[in-house]
């Protein structure tokens, strides 16, 4: 089982300040995503490629309030914009999660537009590893959100995972996860991305 990274989340208190510094981050603009109801976030997006992309995500003040926990933590959720976790996509999502840690989850289905997938959400709302083990994915039918996002040339480089248990966690990507940009080493939680732009290599962290 090789899971393949997806998408990158960026978490905001709001959708507007996190488009605000993404943007003036990496000097490209974002475009439009759309709502979840059954979370009650919304997100503006980014293409990294024909297949990867990177959201910022925030609660929806709009959207009623769900009664169980966001995703990606967001209930919790303080500060400045910042990389809060990364998805990775499956084929067999049921499979994935039988060889993932404890608590990543359960698949939960969500549909927007002409988009379906399937996707591992904790009961609490966090992901194992302070949020730093991905979130899975299984994207349903033909089409990808990806796919529908112009492609203005960005693409990730690398993904650095800084956890305290180091070993703990890279143990627990390595029967999902091959991909040589992403790393991980010791120190305090912190998710770091970079992101290769029309206007040089840019940092997301």
């Amino acid at each position: 089982m090789t899971t393949r990274l997806d998408h990158l989340a960026i978490a905001a208190e709001t959708l507007d300040a996190g488009v605000a510094a993404v943007e003036a981050a990496l000097g490209m603009a974002l475009h439009p995503g759309g709502r979840h109801a059954r979370m009650g976030t919304h997100n503006r997006l980014l293409s990294l490629g024909p297949a990867e992309y990177l959201e910022v995500i925030a609660i929806d003040p709009d959207a009623p309030a769900p009664d169980h926990p966001r995703w990606f933590d967001l209930d919790r959720f303080t500060g400045r914009p910042r990389p809060q976790t990364w998805i990775a996509r499956c084929d067999d999502l049921q499979a994935a999660l039988a060889l993932a840690p404890e608590g990543a989850g359960r698949p939960l289905d969500f549909a927007r537009d002409d988009l379906r997938w399937r996707m591992a959400v904790p009961a609490d709302g966090r992901l194992p590893f302070d949020s730093l083990f991905p979130a899975l994915i299984a994207w349903q039918g033909a089409r990808h959100a990806a796919a529908r996002l112009p492609d203005t040339g960005a693409r990730l480089e690398a993904l650095v995972l800084r956890h305290p248990q180091a070993d703990a966690l890279r143990a627990a990507l390595g029967p999902l996860m091959n991909d040589a940009r992403v790393s991980v080493s010791t120190g305090p939680v912190a998710l770091s991305a970079a992101i290769r732009t029309p206007h040089g290599l840019r940092v997301l962290e």
